[in-house]
C-alpha cells in the first residue's frame, strides 16, 4: 500500500493537519503518537472498541458455565439435608460470579489481542522510531496521483518530514 508519511513535533500542528486531510476526503490514516491523546481521539473520530462484546459474551458465559456445572453435580450426587431443595442457586451465586470474572476477563485478554491483531509479525507500514520519543507522525494512504497533494498538505502544517512510504 502507497502513502505518505509526515512526522510533526507539535500535537496541535498535528490536529490540524489530520483535520485538513479529513476536508480533503483523505480518509485512510494512521496517526502514531508517543503517548495516547484525547485530541487524536476526537479528530480521528475513531469508533467505540468491540472488545466489550468479548467481555459481555465472556461473563454471561461464566456465570451460565457457574450456575451450570454446581447443579449438574447436585442432580448426580445429591445431599438430601432436612427437606431443602437439591439445586438451591444461593449458594451457587459464588461459583457463578466467580466464573462469570474468570472467563470474561480471559475473553477480553483473547479479544482485545484478536481485534488488535497481535503478535504482528510484520512491520507497520510508516511507522518510525522517533514517533515513540515524542514526535507524532501521519499516515495517509494515498496513490500516486495524490500523493503529491497530500505531502504538501503535510509541509504545509508543519512537518519535520515528508516522505513517500510503501
Amino acid at each position: 500500500m502507497q502513502g505518505v508519511i509526515g512526522a510533526f513535533a507539535e500535537l496541535d500542528s498535528t490536529v490540524h493537519a489530520i483535520e485538513e486531510l479529513r476536508k480533503q476526503n483523505f480518509n485512510d490514516l494512521s496517526v502514531f503518537s508517543p503517548t495516547p491523546r484525547h485530541e487524536l481521539e476526537e479528530v480521528l473520530a475513531a469508533k467505540n472498541s468491540n472488545v466489550r462484546r468479548f467481555a459481555l459474551i465472556g461473563g454471561l458465559l461464566g456465570v451460565s458455565f457457574g450456575y451450570w456445572i454446581p447443579i449438574w453435580m447436585s442432580d448426580y450426587w445429591p445431599l438430601v439435608v432436612g427437606g431443602k431443595p437439591i439445586a438451591s442457586w444461593v449458594p451457587y451465586t459464588i461459583i457463578g460470579f466467580e466464573l462469570m470474572v474468570l472467563i470474561g476477563s480471559l475473553s477480553t485478554a483473547f479479544g482485545m489481542f484478536a481485534l488488535a491483531r497481535l503478535p504482528r509479525l510484520t512491520l507497520t507500514v510508516g511507522y518510525d522510531p522517533r514517533f515513540s520519543h515524542g514526535d507524532f507522525g501521519i499516515w495517509v494512504a494515498a496513490g500516486p496521483d495524490r500523493a503529491p497533494q497530500a505531502a504538501e498538505l503535510l509541509r504545509t502544517h508543519g512537518a519535520l518530514e515528508v516522505r513517500n512510504e510503501r
